[in-house]
Order: C-alpha cells, then structure tokens, then sequence
C-alpha cells in the first residue's frame, strides 16, 4: 500500500494535470480520461457514464451500510480579470495557480488519494464509494444526479468543497422561479390602471419584505432576492406581461416544494420553478464523521453555496481543501499544504468514525 507521502505527490501531479485540461461544465470528457488513468495506475476497476467517473471499494459488501466520497471536476469559464493562463499549473509561493485548483480540484484529488488508502482495507465497517462529478457548476442533468441510479442506497457522504477543511453541516438549497405578472396591454398615451410593471411593484416588495418562520440554527432564515426583471419592447406601449427571476436560497427547514407553496399562496401572478431538486442538506452535529472531524479541532457552520449535496437525499457533510472566497475568482489557487493537510485529515477522520 501506497504511504501518504506517495500519495500526496501523486494526488498533486493529478491536479496540475486537470488544471491544464479544459473542463467547462458538460464539456469534461479530457479529465474525465485523466480520472480513469489514475484509476487504471492504482489498479481499481471503475465505472464512467457520460463525464462521471466513480468506484467501489475492493471488499464491497452489500450487507454493509455506504459511504459516499464526491467532489467534481467540470469548471466555470476564467473570470476575465485573469493575469495568469487559467490553464497553466503555476507553482508558486507555495501556492498552485490554475482554473478548477481550489473549486474543486484541490478536493477530488484529496479525495481520490484517501479513496486509494482505503481501497483495499479488509473488514471496514462502511462500503466506500467515490465519484468523481460533472456538470456540478451547472447543476445539469448528466451530473452526479444522474449517477444516483447507479449506485446503492447511500448512508451518508463527504461532499469535497473547499472548506479550509472546516465542517460545513449544513447547505443552503436553490430555488429559482420565474415570475410572470399580467396587465393589459395599451397604448402609453391612454389611461391604464392595468399596468404590468406597476403591478409587479407589490410583488417584487412581498419578496423584499416577506420573513419565513422557520429559522435554521446553522444556515439562518430563507432568503428571497429578485434578480432579474424585464418587461416592454417600445417606449409608447404598455407591456401586457413583466417577467421576474427570484433567487431563493433555501434553510434546511423547508423542502422546495414547501417554499413553493408559500409563494403560491401570497403572490398573485404566474410562477414556475427552473428545477425542484436543489434542495438543503444537512447533518446531525451528533454524527459519527462530524464528531469525528470535531475531535481533531475542526469547527462546524452551515454554508451559504451550492454544491453537489443538493442533489443528495443521504446525510452529507461538506468538507474540503481550499476556501470558497477564491472559487471562480480570477488567478484562482490553493496551497500545497492545504492538499498535504487534507489528504491527512479525510484518512484520520475516515480512521476514526470506522472506529466508532
């Protein structure tokens, strides 16, 4: 078996090469073949569907509960204030520069190299099984929810996000609806009390202004914000229709369709949801792997962004290298150290909560 040193350089070598890979969302299929290459070095059988790749451990037993380890590999377009190529692995500082290097890179590779320590452990108390991800920065139809089918019921997951490997327990949820407000349709000259746009002005304030009971102990309150608005095509016409888009980001308290049905009930227009599964996700402070990450130090918070555990119905915990205030940044990078301590940290909190 590979110690954690070999691993570590290995885990590295990978990403620089992924960073080098152009990988837009739904456009994966070159890391992709990096991924199955490091599967085929370490000797593990692996699956692949569309841009996913992912593997069971050697001794799967389906008697035994399943732990799933997910981080993804597709990236957002380079923010255009970029003064570095976003595809060039630079090392530098003690820092690795590079598209996809902290958002998430720096995780799939920690946790491709923990799924290799594991791989060929006998007599684990948990199954482990690892995917590596598309279309997550899209949230599109090919990604990690369309792998789902493929595997066994899941127990419980670590979702690989940069977290400076502190214990994200908690994930807000996405809900986007368009908003279509009805009026009637006139000339600019005429009277008409039937104004589109003004009748969307107490719509867009109940979004503004409206406070949801339920209020998370980790995420906080709903939180409601109109984004877009658009209405009329010519200055002397009155538009029959003005069109809203409202972000919603969602606390573990409330289901999607809950949320919906709120909306529904208060404001008087046509409102129709992009999608229903982006949901929040969350995990009892009392579970093993949190504890476990406790034990070492690590502190625990909810997470205000989006990532793969919304497509989860399993209890998942958010943690990974790297920190989310440089994610689709410009000279986006992440420390090697933070790589050395997460490969680390994920096989000593993995060691422990097996222990338990």
């Amino acid at each position: 078996m590979k110690n954690i040193e070999t691993l570590t350089q290995e885990a590295i070598s990978l990403l620089k090469a992924l960073i080098e890979t152009p990988s837009f969302s739904s456009e994966e299929d070159q890391t992709a073949l990096l991924i199955e290459n490091w599967f085929h070095q370490n000797e593990i059988p692996f699956n692949r569907e569309n841009n996913n790749v992912w593997a069971f451990n050697k001794h799967f037993d389906k008697a035994k509960p399943t732990l799933l380890l997910n981080s993804h590999h597709d990236t957002v377009k380079p923010n255009q204030a970029y003064t570095n190529d976003p595809f060039k692995a630079i090392v530098k500082d003690g820092k690795l520069f590079g598209l996809g290097s902290n958002d998430a890179g720096g995780c799939l590779v920690s946790l491709l190299a923990t799924f290799v320590h594991f791989y060929a452990h006998e007599n684990l108390p948990y199954n482990i099984v690892i995917v590596a991800s598309a279309e997550e920065e899209s949230s599109g139809k090919n990604g990690l929810n369309s792998v789902l089918q493929h595997l066994p019921v899941l127990d419980c997951a670590i979702v690989g996000e940069p977290t400076l490997m502190q214990l994200a327990i908690a994930e807000k949820g996405l809900l986007v609806l368009d908003v279509k407000v009805k009026g009637t349709a006139s000339h600019a000259a005429h009277q008409n009390d039937d104004n589109s746009i003004y009748n969307a002005i107490p719509v867009m304030q109940w979004f503004k202004t409206f406070e949801f009971d339920k209020i998370s102990e980790q995420l906080g309150p709903v939180k409601m914000t109109v984004t877009q608005i658009s209405a009329g095509k010519q200055h002397n016409v009155v538009p029959s229709e003005c069109d809203l888009v409202i972000d919603i980001r969602v606390n573990d308290c409330y289901s999607n369709p809950e949320i919906l049905a709120i909306v529904k009930k208060h404001v008087a227009a046509q409102i129709t949801p992009r999608s229903m599964h982006l949901n929040a996700s969350s995990i009892p402070a009392t579970h093993g792997l949190v504890q476990a990450g406790i034990a070492l130090g690590r502190t625990t918070y909810g997470s205000p962004t989006l990532s793969d555990q919304s497509v989860l119905s399993c209890q998942s915990l958010k943690l990974g290298p790297g920190e989310t205030l440089r994610s689709h940044s410009a000279n986006e990078f992440i420390y090697l150290h933070e790589i050395e301590e997460g490969i680390q940290l994920y096989i000593k909190i993995l060691t422990d909560f097996f222990k338990q």
